[in-house]
């Protein structure tokens, strides 16, 4: 049966007791030196402890501002999203028989509901109809004039811009994850080879080598 994962919390916990009891106490440090952990190897290894907490603490930010582009790609596309099927069921009274507009703002058939099919299908609605003014003087009795139009538009621009920063906030998170698992992976193969160490510096003296964190069966 394969072992439980350990979480961040605990390989992290596990890593600083072991460097700061070894360098807090003055019998391990003098037993670790005489098989190469002296207090200047001690000390880098707190050093690597410390950038793993740096960038764990950092992929917890990046995942957090993800999460809130994320929330306000969401909040864009509600807002624009009602205003366009609100401008697409006039359009289809506005242009009844109209089969120039139906097919340029193409306003038959289902809608896309993807984002991206979403972004194409709005684009060339807002494109279209402002392109033309027989299309904007159509719809301007329904209260729906070239400032209205423009204003939705704007809309589904941010909607776009949204999208962008959710996608680069995302990619800053994955990666921040990358480089916190690697940075993980470098301090537990540290404190696996200074564990086995530790257990032959200190065979003679259990009670010091639990002082680290590590339960010597009895």
């Amino acid at each position: 049966m394969a072992r439980p994962k350990r979480s961040i919390e605990d390989r992290l916990l596990e890593a600083q007791v072991a460097i700061n009891n070894s360098l807090g106490n003055p019998v391990i440090l003098d037993a670790v030196t005489l098989f190469g952990y002296d207090e200047a190897r001690l000390q880098a290894a707190r050093t690597l402890y410390d950038e793993a907490m740096a960038l764990v603490a950092a992929q917890k930010l990046e995942y957090g501002e993800q999460f809130e582009a994320t929330a306000t790609l969401q909040a864009a596309w509600d807002e624009a999203d009602l205003a366009y099927k609100r401008a697409l069921k006039i359009a289809r009274i506005a242009f009844k028989g109209n089969e120039k507009a139906r097919n340029a703002l193409r306003l038959s058939g289902i809608r896309k509901k993807s984002l991206s099919g979403w972004l194409e299908e709005t684009a060339v609605f807002y494109t279209n109809m402002l392109a033309t003014p027989e299309f904007i003087a159509a719809m301007t009795p329904y209260s729906y004039d070239q400032a209205k139009l423009e204003a939705e538009a704007a809309l589904v621009d941010a909607v776009a811009t949204a999208k962008a920063i959710q996608d680069k906030e995302r990619g800053e998170a994955q990666e921040a994850t990358k480089t916190r698992d690697a940075k993980l992976d470098e301090l537990d193969r540290w404190l696996s080879d200074y564990k086995k160490v530790a257990e032959v510096a200190l065979d003679e003296s259990p009670q010091q080598l639990e002082q680290l964190g590590w339960v010597v069966a009895s």
